[in-house]
């Protein structure tokens, strides 16, 4: 879930962007760039890339990248264990950290009791089953983000096979490079979902708004015995009353205090506007321009759809879900821009796609590059 890395890390921050390949497997010279960085001072790694110009656009396309240090030292493999399951568990803890207060709201907590007037038209609505049902949204926000997401990475780590993707060993099992991507993603997309859930439900339990179909839910009582039928409760604004609750559960009628703001539409709008984004970054199947944006239309369709329907189920006022919505889209920016990096260009990242790259990176401080010309004689600077 970390978005930092360095040339030593054994997670990707980003894999090369598909447009560095190129239809052209015509090749007449290798060169090869030995990357050096210091590592704790005293420590240098050694990465070393195959690269062959294309005929076509001058471009330089990776072959193949090989550690040539730490591929087969026991110590570092054990180092590099260590750090993988501390970073897994640092991100366990901080997602059980935000979503505690979750769970204790929903298991324990009391929303603010708020009174009400007889006259109030808009809490007089029926009650009705929601058109989006729960388990509905949890397909909508956490079974169809893994499929989007796992699907995406699998198809550009095929597609990328002569771009060099790093893989790493954890527990003596190999994890190819499109299953790190997808932690990353998920775990951001969680994290956010997470905080997202938790700033929504502080203001439901702390404003504790009633639902429109509080009178059908609660038939609330007076204290002295009469309801809102009796003229003289008309115009008074009533704090001190009782629910029946006639054909209502206890969690009815705790919830019909949780209107504002939308958890249903600030949730979906989260999901569907964080994968939209993420489409934007990492999709970038030449085949069809308007695929993409396609998809991205259809994932907004689906959070308006689930939207309007808290409105038409009488389950929340509409300024409800106008500020769900809103707390939905604004956590998934947030998110994207400055948790994730998927907008994030690093240039010590990025291969050389031009001979100016590469002078670029002769001149660096700490890079060298070793050409090999074809007659097989060294040069170097």
């Amino acid at each position: 879930m970390s978005s930092e890395s360095t040339v030593s890390e054994t997670t990707p921050l980003s894999r090369p962007d598909s447009s560095y390949l190129n239809d052209s497997t015509t090749s007449s010279t290798n060169e090869h760039y030995k990357h050096t960085n210091n590592n704790n001072n005293n420590n240098n790694e050694v990465r070393t890339s195959a690269v062959r110009p294309s005929t076509q656009n001058n471009n330089y396309i990776v072959t193949n990248i090989e550690d040539t240090n730490n591929k087969m030292d026991p110590k570092h493999t054990s180092a590099t264990n260590g750090r993988i399951i501390r970073r897994i568990i640092y991100d366990i803890i901080v997602l059980a950290a935000v979503g505690f207060p979750i769970l204790c709201m929903f298991l324990w907590g009391q929303p603010y009791k708020r009174g009400f007037f007889c006259d109030d038209e808009s809490i007089k609505h029926p009650f009705h089953e929601s058109t989006v049902k729960s388990w509905m949204l949890w397909i909508i926000g956490f079974i169809l983000p893994v499929i989007m997401v796992v699907s995406t990475e699998i198809f550009l780590a095929n597609r990328n096979r002569s771009i060099p993707s790093v893989s790493v060993t954890c527990v003596e099992r190999k994890v190819p490079s499109w299953a790190i991507e997808v932690y990353k993603v998920i775990g951001v997309y969680m994290f956010g979902a997470a905080v997202q859930q938790l700033i929504t439900d502080i203001a439901k339990y702390t404003v504790g708004r009633l639902r429109p179909h509080f009178y059908s839910v609660c038939q609330p009582q007076m204290v002295d015995g009469t309801d809102c039928s009796d003229p003289k409760n008309l115009g008074r604004y009533i704090e001190d009353f009782t629910c029946k609750g006639v054909g209502s559960s206890a969690k009815m009628l705790k919830e019909m205090r949780l209107s504002f703001p939308s958890g249903h539409s600030g949730f979906t709008f989260y999901a569907m506007v964080f994968l939209a984004l993420y489409l934007q970054s990492r999709m970038k199947w030449r085949g069809s321009k308007l695929l993409k944006h396609f998809l991205q239309f259809m994932l907004v369709i689906i959070a308006w759809f689930t939207a309007l329907s808290r409105i038409s189920d009488y389950k929340h006022h509409w300024s409800d879900v106008l500020a769900g919505s809103l707390i939905g889209i604004v956590f998934a920016f947030l998110v994207v821009h400055f948790v994730s990096d998927f907008f994030v260009v690093r240039n010590d990242k990025i291969l050389p796609t031009s001979q100016q790259d590469v002078s670029n990176m002769r001149s660096s401080s700490t890079t060298v590059v070793t050409q090999i010309p074809a007659n097989g004689s060294h040069s170097s600077s």
